[in-house]
């Protein structure tokens, strides 16, 4: 990781996250927090290497967002609570957003959009609001990363569920997979269609071929 991306992890880039959002107070405390639970030796994708990804891109699309400070605060909670056998982490992870944000001061329209911001990456529903569908291809960016990139990917996820047998996990991965494959279109913003749709079609097709 180099300097300038580990920038976005910064506490400094963190607080002023919430004093754009117009925090009556900082949640400093909270950004250690974060940052050990994606350190978690359970994860091997969700980590800080997706989470600095993540960031990294946004900023690359700030001119696409409409509050870049409220989709900077829900990437950095959207896999914050995260156990593979679960199935509801966005939601407990949501909550402790929502928890956050109101000790933070901040008001509940912007506590709602968050919340919905976190929960969109269920990928269960399409986006509703321009934000949502910044935040939904930044969390899909990574299916369409150089090829590399990609299988590294798909070897990290295969270590968050290690505990699953080989036979059940090819056939879930595979539908998943295969799932975004059969959608129109994998990427909502104009930006990300052109960077990613293509590579991302060969690089899951390939893996579902793969999958048997």
């Amino acid at each position: 990781m180099t300097q300038g991306a580990a920038a976005v992890l910064t506490l400094e880039a963190w607080n002023r996250c919430w004093a754009e959002l117009g925090a009556s107070t900082t949640p400093a405390s909270v950004h250690a927090e974060l940052v050990s639970r994606y350190s978690e030796p359970h994860r091997a994708y969700h980590t800080l290497q997706h989470l600095q990804e993540c960031l990294a891109l946004r900023a690359e699309l700030a001119t696409r967002c409409e509050s870049p400070a409220e989709i900077d605060i829900a990437l950095w909670f959207h896999d914050a609570i995260y156990e593979p056998a679960r199935n509801d982490n966005e939601a407990r992870s949501a909550g402790w957003l929502d928890t956050v944000a109101a000790q933070a001061g901040l008001a509940r329209d912007v506590r709602d959009r968050l919340n919905a911001l976190v929960m969109v990456t269920r990928h269960s529903a399409m986006p509703a609001t321009p934000d949502e569908a910044v935040l939904v291809d930044i969390d899909l960016a990574i299916l369409g990363a150089p090829p590399e990139r990609f299988a590294e990917y798909e070897v990290q996820v295969r270590q968050e569920y290690r505990w699953v047998p080989e036979w059940l996990y090819r056939r879930k991965r595979r539908e998943i997979l295969a799932g975004f494959l059969d959608r129109e279109t994998i990427y909502s913003t104009p930006e990300c269609r052109q960077r990613f749709e293509d590579q991302a079609r060969r690089n899951l097709a390939q893996s579902v071929a793969a999958l048997g």
